[in-house]
């Protein structure tokens, strides 16, 4: 069946789990949306960008689905809050949303996705280490859209958007939530192929 499928490329942790079909793709990519639509109302509210658990969960959706599955589950998720459901942090939704500050890092979310997968299906999602670089990656990343989205922001709203005004802003109150995300969503994927594993070699013994 696997040229029935949207999961181009070698196999992820998805894969392993679950019957790797063209239906079951878009159900994952459903539902990776749906976790980050869910993560978005973990948020503590900051100006001009809220700290959400949104990160966590595309990280963990890219690697788990892999570049083109994880992708299009974020492009999902940005169209779904586009067209007026209440999927971005604090329940909103609407163009606006993406047209205002934090709009680069849902579009930066996309890329992250499509980069954490990559590293996944080149299997840097099976020890811990490397697992926590290509979730440090998928953040960078986000910022490397989010923070220039930003910058355009507060220039056309009149705000100072110089590179520190910037940085205050987007940057430095992620950092240490960004490396703790990155912490635990490696220990989460790492633990989960253990799982894995340990299920095969039982299956191959019965």
């Amino acid at each position: 069946m696997s040229n029935l499928t949207l999961a181009l490329g070698r196999p992820t942790l998805a894969d392993r789990i679950v019957s790797r079909t063209r239906v079951m793709d878009v159900v994952l990519i459903i539902a990776g949306a749906a976790l980050t639509a869910v993560s978005a109302q973990i948020a503590v509210p900051l100006w001009p960008v809220p700290i959400t658990g949104q990160t966590l969960a595309v990280l963990l959706v890219g690697v788990t689905l892999g570049a083109v599955r994880g992708g299009l589950s974020m492009v999902l998720y940005a169209i779904l809050g586009v067209v007026g459901l209440p999927v971005f942090s604090e329940s909103s939704s609407g163009w606006g949303v993406i047209a205002g500050p934090s709009g680069g890092y849902i579009i930066g979310f996309i890329f992250a996705a499509i980069l954490t997968g990559w590293l996944a299906q080149r299997e840097w999602d099976r020890k811990l280490l490397r697992a926590f670089v290509a979730f440090l990656a998928g953040s960078v990343v986000t910022f490397a859209f989010g923070l220039p989205w930003l910058a355009t922001y507060l220039g056309a709203v009149g705000v100072p958007n110089d590179l520190n005004s910037v940085l205050t802003a987007g940057l430095y109150p992620f950092i240490l939530g960004g490396i703790v995300k990155s912490i635990l969503g490696a220990g989460i994927i790492t633990l989960a192929w253990v799982a894995v594993g340990r299920r095969d070699k039982k299956n191959a013994h019965q």
